[in-house]
């Protein structure tokens, strides 16, 4: 319990220390504080300063000079590029057939999907023994009814639960149970828009929705974020000036492919003006559980006025085969129901159950702290193999959570062409071109680090770098 309660306030200052490396508290060859002064001004030991500083330093952020301290090192000014893309004028969306590509090679995380799967976890063991309880005690029952279309009462009253550690008071009756994120997207988008209405999202943009926003017939407008900050109000509103927005569909913690987090102060702005041009936030919250140092607050949480609709599901933070997800709707509650009932008529009653009780229990809050490590040290991992093994110049985003990191060329390289040679290979990067409609990024790639970068993936990522060095 001691080791891991200082694993925890060390790699919380490491934290802290970064985000100042990164938003230029401290500058380029500047030297950071002495070990007892961070000491004091942290109320920690000398060896939590140090094992902070380790960590930066094996991130590439800071280098220790002889004698001297720890400095920060230059280079990393460039870890967040700026997004340079226009806006365009609002159009209907195509999606390339690589999208089909990636998911039918179950390739949406993984670079490389034949490469060795770790055992799973003692909580996912436990979860499997929750939903299979739950399978044997309501067997007679659950074969012969349906579920509510709300789903679930226990499981809604747990997520309630849940979501107040992240300051969002909402209540069991307020939550719809779903088949997974993706569905409880369709839901939001069709119960407050129409074909031919017009959608802003962030660019670059999840391509899932992309596939929605497509199937759905509805016009995109995309603004153009900040791969650190995620969506700038001020080029939202300036759109909203311009053209009648009906939605707006936004990813506030962590968005894929840049792993962006919306500052408190957009988060506001961005509900302030949803208010006043009259149009619903839908917002995506599938990775605000995994902030690997503190809790996200969801846009949901500042919304006054009821325009968020909030989407999610366990699909990133516990597994991808529970296929269950929810929908928090506001004042669309209602008919995001009646569209769940008509679609879907209900949802899974035993692995709800098992949920439920999972949760009660304690394990997801449990699995989350152990799975937030995993990925940091994972992210660090890949970061240092990139910087180690790449030789083409690139910038990369640093997020402080979610599950992938976007990587941008600095020479003009093709990613479209390095993914079409590399998955003959069976190495599965995705292209920037995938996170947009209108073929931009085509320079850059997301990678994920949900799994181990060791072994057959560590092999294929040195590969990667081979095949971007030949497009040069």
């Amino acid at each position: 319990m001691g080791h891991s309660m200082s694993q925890f306030k060390y790699s919380r200052i490491a934290a802290e220390l970064k985000n100042k490396i990164l938003s230029n508290v401290w500058c380029a060859d500047e030297r950071l504080p002495s070990i007892r002064k961070l000491s004091n001004e942290y109320q920690v030991s000398k060896i939590s300063i140090q094992n902070a500083m380790h960590k930066l330093e094996a991130n590439g952020l800071i280098k220790a000079r002889s004698r001297s301290g720890y400095y920060v090192v230059a280079q990393e000014k460039k870890t967040l590029p700026p997004n340079n893309t226009k806006q365009n004028a609002p159009s209907l969306v195509t999606m390339p057939d690589i999208f089909h590509e990636i998911m039918a090679r179950s390739a949406a995380f993984d670079i490389y999907p034949e490469g060795n799967v770790r055992e799973p976890s003692s909580h996912i063991q436990t979860l499997n023994r929750h939903i299979n309880r739950a399978m044997r005690q309501q067997a007679a029952r659950n074969a012969l009814y349906y579920g509510t279309p709300e789903g679930d009462f226990i499981l809604r009253k747990q997520l309630s639960k849940h979501y107040r550690s992240r300051d969002l008071s909402i209540s069991a009756d307020d939550i719809c149970i779903t088949s997974g994120c993706q569905n409880s997207l369709f839901l939001a988008l069709s119960s407050c828009c129409q074909p031919g209405d017009t959608v802003a999202i962030e660019s670059p943009s999840f391509y899932g929705i992309l596939q929605l926003l497509q199937i759905l017939k509805l016009n995109v407008i995309e603004i153009p974020a900040s791969f650190s900050d995620g969506l700038p109000t001020q080029a939202l509103e300036k759109a909203a000036q311009q053209w009648h927005i009906k939605a707006c569909i936004v990813t506030p913690n962590f968005a894929t492919p840049t792993g962006a987090c919306m500052p408190q102060s957009e988060k506001l702005a961005l509900c302030h003006l949803a208010h006043k041009y009259a149009f619903t936030i839908i917002e995506d919250d599938i990775y605000g559980d995994l902030g690997f140092h503190f809790n996200t607050q969801p846009l949901k949480s500042v919304d006054h006025h009821h325009n968020v609709i909030l989407c999610s599901s366990f699909s990133k933070s516990l597994s991808r085969d529970l296929r269950t997800g929810w929908i928090m709707g506001g004042k669309h509650h209602k008919a995001i129901v009646h569209l769940s009932m008509v679609n879907n008529l209900a949802n899974n009653q035993a692995i709800q159950q098992g949920l439920a009780g999972f949760i009660s229990e304690g394990h997801f809050r449990r699995h989350l702290m152990q799975y937030r490590q995993t990925l940091e040290k994972q992210q660090n991992e890949l970061i240092n193999v990139l910087r180690e093994n790449w030789s083409v110049p690139f910038t990369y985003t640093t997020p402080s959570g979610g599950l992938a990191l976007m990587v941008t060329f600095e020479q003009k390289v093709n990613c479209i062409s390095v993914y079409q040679e590399a998955i003959k290979e069976g190495i599965i990067p995705a292209p920037g071109s995938l996170f947009s409609t209108h073929n931009a990024f085509r320079h850059s790639m997301r990678l994920s680090f949900v799994h181990e970068i060791s072994g057959k993936r560590l092999i294929a990522i040195k590969r990667l770098g081979q095949l971007i060095q030949a497009h040069v």
